[in-house]
């Protein structure tokens, strides 16, 4: 339940960053998520699978890599083309990785511009992060097309006073973030920034010339208190990185060493209003996001041989309404305006608008949720999502949680538009299921948790060969598509089992387990690959980890264990990936009350492996470095 504390007694505490306020109470913000309802709410509260990972847990597992932070939620899968910076692929439960919507800071982050209009973790790092709050299952009730896998909220730092990083390593890995802010009872005003670099290693697995990457990240964030009731909010990111690649010379034309490498530039703003007199939250924003990308391939000149700007803008208002006792009522609308242009495709454009409604009770020892959305866009026409979750207290701190959800994904712009565009294309639509049993939650003391999930999709867009295909859409005489197209054929499941649980006996030692079983399946009727393991998802995927504080001048040594089972690289399933496991050796040692000095050994074993066929992975690799804050 929601177990409101103590009272806010100035407008100022609202900005330290482990406070969620209300008009007259504070809530511990690592017990909080958005991702269920599009507003604040106890993760207890809900019936829906919901990770938080905090800022402290994502400095004890040090460095830049988001993925090695990710993984300690359950269900979570990811491959990689190469090292820090190169496409980064995160799959939840099993779905594909453009089908989990990101949101940084409350604003949508996917690339309009690429081929599926996905996210690219490679672009994001650790270091600006204040929070992951990540939702496992289909929610299209509350955020619209995108979200079939689940949510995940990103969170940038908000934090006062002056705080600071730096660790060097294997490969001339250099790693520095930055924070600081002001917080008074008029206003708070913050910045961090991170700088990322390193020579790395080759991307193709075969070859022997590192590939380097680069990248500068800056959030800012600020408040203006305009009353106890009215909030003014801007919030802002921008990162550029530099990425060398390989690519597929001539004349074999197999992933090998090459001189080509790409610029990236992505840059969000969001800026809007917030109003809370108790039983009324309304926020009201306008929030827009860029990707602009460059490849080069110097054999070919000094011309980018691609450019694409993917673009979109977006105005919304979510609310929260508490009309009598145990009764909430989520409500929202929203409308976005989305554009792509590369230098093959002129530009296009298209709309989504969408609203929803969902009606809640928190009374006693349960919490439940039953909505519904409706969204019309401007190519493809309406989808309409439902959604409930309920949450009972079967015990003391033992709880009983199921929900369904459905999802849907527009066609992306390039699906529908580009040289492989098809304009009939209708959104992917799922169906999950979730059904566990939970103590307590992720950051208390002591917690364990079950989850069995179910998801069914459909009108999965696929990408159709069309050479010597006699298919009616390969040989349209008004649109004839040489190479290929996309159409909507595919059926899939996943079905699985999340276990998780935590101990901390003593406030120097603690564990943690996360484990998912994640069955995967083809399902598109008469099609080659029917019944097949769905590419890139491993069956068995596991972390472990422990920190313990030792009596030694309070010496932390900790450590994770990472194993992954077997998969296939391939929908046809002929080329197989094999399973890996990762020991991770971690240390750190504070030195006075503002310094502390960490290290750690990450691949500790040299595993030898891949998560995506022919690319290259970081082999044993030592980094040291120290943090301070004021």
């Amino acid at each position: 339940m929601t177990g409101f504390a103590t009272p806010v007694a100035a407008q100022g505490t609202c900005g330290d960053p482990d406070v969620v306020c209300t008009a007259a109470f504070k809530i511990d913000e690592a017990q909080i998520t958005v991702t269920a309802t599009g507003g604040r709410s106890e993760v207890e509260d809900t019936g829906q699978a919901v990770t938080i990972i905090a800022r402290d847990e994502i400095e004890a597992v040090q460095g830049a890599d988001i993925t090695r932070v990710l993984e300690r939620a359950p269900g979570v899968a990811f491959s990689r083309n190469g090292g820090l910076g190169a496409v980064t692929s995160v799959r939840v439960r099993g779905a594909e990785a453009e089908q989990l919507l990101v949101l940084v800071d409350g604003v949508r982050v996917a690339d309009p511009a690429s081929p599926s209009g996905g996210f690219d973790f490679g672009n994001l790092q650790t270091g600006n992060i204040a929070k992951l709050d990540l939702l496992r299952g289909s929610n299209s009730t509350i955020w619209g097309s995108d979200a079939v896998a689940g949510v995940l909220a990103v969170t940038t730092r908000a934090e006062t006073g002056l705080s600071a990083s730096a660790e060097y390593g294997a490969r001339d890995t250099f790693f520095g973030t930055a924070a600081g802010g002001i917080d008074t009872d008029l206003f708070y005003a913050g910045l961090s920034g991170s700088y990322l670099t390193t020579d790395g290693f080759s991307s193709a697995a075969s070859g022997t010339e590192a590939d380097g990457f680069e990248q500068w990240d800056i959030s800012g964030r600020s408040s203006l208190y305009l009353s106890d009731e009215i909030t003014l909010f801007a919030r802002g990111r921008y990162a550029e990185g530099d990425l060398e690649i390989d690519g597929f010379p001539a004349p074999v034309f197999a992933l090998a060493d090459t001189d080509e490498f790409s610029k990236t530039q992505q840059y969000s703003v969001a800026t809007g209003a917030t109003y809370d007199n108790g039983p009324l939250f309304l926020t009201a924003s306008y929030s827009f996001a860029d990707t602009e990308r460059q490849n080069f391939n110097p054999a070919f000149g000094t011309a980018p041989g691609f450019t694409s700007d993917g673009h979109s803008d977006r105005v919304e208002l979510r609310g929260e309404w508490r009309p009598i006792g145990p009764l909430i009522v989520n409500f929202g609308g929203e409308s976005e305006w989305t554009s792509l242009e590369t230098n093959f495709t002129a530009r296009q454009e298209t709309r989504i608008i969408g609203a929803y409604a969902q009606l809640g009770i928190e009374f006693g020892g349960l919490s439940g949720h039953i909505g519904a959305r409706h969204d019309d866009h401007a190519d493809f026409g309406g989808a309409t999502s439902f959604g409930a979750d309920i949450s009972y207290e079967i015990a003391d701190d033992i709880r009983i949680k199921a929900s369904v959800g459905e999802g849907f994904k527009a066609p992306s712009l390039f699906q529908l538009f580009s040289d492989f565009g098809n304009a009939a294309l209708t959104p992917e639509q799922s169906t999950s299921f979730d059904l566990g049993i939970a103590w307590n939650n992720r950051n208390d003391a002591f917690y364990a948790g079950a989850t069995a999930f179910q998801r069914d999709s459909e009108n999965q867009i696929e990408f159709i060969g069309c050479f010597m295909n006699p298919i009616a859409i390969c040989n349209d005489p008004d649109n004839p598509r040489t190479f290929g197209t996309f159409d909507n054929i595919g059926k899939v499941r996943a079905q699985g089992v999340e276990l998780e649980a935590g101990a901390n006996p003593s406030d120097t030692f603690g564990v943690r387990v996360a484990y998912a079983y994640t069955d995967t399946e083809n399902r598109t009727a008469g099609g080659a690959n029917e019944g097949n393991v769905l590419a890139r998802r491993p069956e068995h995927a596991l972390t472990f980890s422990a920190d313990w504080e030792t009596p030694l001048y309070g010496l932390t040594i900790g450590g994770d264990i990472r194993l992954v089972g077997d998969s296939f690289d391939n929908a046809s399933n002929t080329a197989r990936l094999d399973g890996y496991q990762l020991f991770t050796l971690r240390a750190a040692l504070p030195v006075g009350e503002n310094l502390e000095l960490f290290g750690r050994v990450e691949n500790l074993m040299d595993e030898d492996y891949q998560t995506a066929a022919g690319f290259g992975t970081a082999g044993r690799g030592a980094f040291v470095g120290a943090r301070t804050k004021f």
